[in-house]
């Protein structure tokens, strides 16, 4: 079936699919409980037998391009893959089933996992304390800053200038604005790393913090990231350290030793939990001991009568989730870290930049490369040579879905000039390497023999080239009734 029909348009008067059980108890007239005008006579449900139902929405999940599916080398979000054995324990009765208002005494095995994931993240991250509240990398953003603040102002200080690199995420100086502070640019070098005379440049008694990322945007370990750490305090600031990338560092480079005071870490990526969707996510927070006493409470502390949840102290910024975080995240980001072991950690390092830089040296004969040296867990690649052919990277990416691969990130970062940005993760094999690869190569190669196919792409997906504006600006989602 070559378009899918609404659900709606599969109905048929009288074809029921599953009644629904009889109610438990005796049925309630809702004229007598609900305000004159709040209770329909019909609703436009749709009839549809249990079969017809079943079909529909398998044909509609084999349209998603998922990572049970194929590659999905996203750059810098790390659409990898979600170890089933996670889903086991997330769903296990005693942990999926407490209510979050239950007595302490009567969680205490929960109480315990959350307090011994926070340990391993503190051990593995190297910081005195983690909190897991946050429910995204980004709170876990404006945590830090907060923190920062907090602690800044504890001291008499008001300082409103943050710093962000130009190849940081977008969400670092979004955050920083939200947070009432004042963001300043900080350029990159010709070599990928931070331009120290810049950085120098713009130090001064206002900059509360230097935010980067840690490996950056562009794939890259900052060099001098010591030197960098060491002028920011000397100028009484803070660092704050992104680490959605720190999958690129598991067991080789620990972001508290490095001079970072504080960097979130995003459980629904560097620890498999499920991602995209919108959420939901779960970000860790690790702090030097200095803002320690700053982060948001509860918090979970072992005592001899167990484990207890601990009331916000009075240098707290107060609380940030209404329980203890996204639990399920926590859960499976738990279960992985379990599940591989001190070594395992480090292997994920070593195979997501072995991964990376064999795509590097496979594809630098066919497209552009602007900061080429050795990457980290991602490369970023310029559509540059085929722009000059009429073919725009956009029409690159497209063209991938025609080969059954979903398509990089791109145009970002924003500093490299038609960006493609891979991150093939650590758990892909050679083969699906190499077919990622010659897709990309074969796509270089028709945009040299024949452009004008890659302006038509994608041409075998349900659904041709959007009107991408009008999809985000005006999206179609809602079904009326004919007539």
């Amino acid at each position: 079936m070559a378009s899918e029909p609404l659900i709606f348009e599969l109905a048929s008067p009288g074809r029921p699919g599953v009644r629904p059980p009889l109610p438990q108890f005796d049925a309630v007239d809702p004229t007598a409980v609900l305000p004159e005008g709040q209770v329909r006579e019909a609703l436009d449900l749709p009839e549809v037998s249990e079969i017809d139902v079943m079909r529909h929405f398998v044909r509609l999940s084999q349209r998603n391009h998922s990572i049970d599916t194929a590659i999905y080398p996203l750059g810098s979000c790390t659409m990898k893959y979600n170890p089933k054995i996670n889903e086991v324990t997330a769903r296990l009765p005693g942990l999926v089933e407490p209510h979050p208002y239950q007595p302490e005494g009567s969680v205490q095995g929960l109480l315990a996992l959350i307090h011994h994931l926070e340990a391993l993240l503190a051990e593995i991250a190297g910081f005195a304390t983690v909190t897991t509240q946050p429910a995204a990398g980004s709170q876990g953003e404006m945590v830090g800053l907060l923190c920062i603040q907090a602690w800044m102002r504890s001291r008499g200080e008001r300082r409103t200038t943050v710093l962000v690199p130009d190849s940081a995420h977008g969400t670092n100086p979004a955050t920083a604005t939200m947070t009432g502070m004042r963001v300043r640019p900080l350029g990159t070098a010709p070599d990928g790393n931070i331009d120290l005379d810049e950085l120098d440049a713009k130090l001064n008694d206002d900059v509360a913090a230097l935010m980067l990322t840690l490996p950056t945007t562009l794939g890259l370990f900052e060099q001098r990231i010591l030197e960098v750490t060491r002028r920011v305090h000397a100028a009484g600031g803070q660092v704050y350290g992104d680490g959605a990338n720190m999958n690129a560092m598991l067991g080789r480079v620990r972001p508290g030793d490095l001079g970072i005071d504080v960097m979130h870490l995003n459980l629904h990526k560097t620890f498999t939990t499920p991602h995209g969707g919108g959420g939901p996510g779960a970000g860790a927070l690790g702090v030097q001991a200095h803002l320690a006493p700053f982060l948001p409470g509860p918090q979970i502390v072992q005592r001899d009568a167990g484990y207890a949840l601990e009331p916000a102290g009075p240098d707290s910024i107060g609380r940030v989730h209404s329980h203890v975080g996204n639990v399920g995240n926590l859960i499976r980001g738990y279960t992985y870290i379990r599940s591989l072991g001190r070594d395992g950690m480090r292997e994920v390092a070593d195979d997501a930049v072995l991964h990376a830089n064999y795509l590097r040296a496979r594809l630098a004969p066919h497209f552009d490369i602007p900061y080429d040296r050795i990457c980290m867990h991602e490369v970023v690649l310029a559509g540059t040579r085929q722009r000059a052919l009429g073919v725009r990277t956009t029409d690159i990416a497209k063209r991938l879905i025609d080969y059954g691969v979903h398509p990089p990130t791109v145009y970002f970062p924003l500093i490299v000039d038609e960006a493609l940005m891979i991150e093939p993760t650590e758990t892909e094999s050679i083969e699906s390497l190499d077919q990622f690869a010659e897709a990309l190569i074969n796509v270089a190669q028709e945009a040299e023999s024949n452009p004008e196919m890659l302006h038509a792409a994608p041409m075998t997906a349900p659904t041709r080239r959007l009107d991408e504006v009008t999809a985000n600006r005006s999206p179609d989602v809602n079904w009326t009734p004919a007539g």
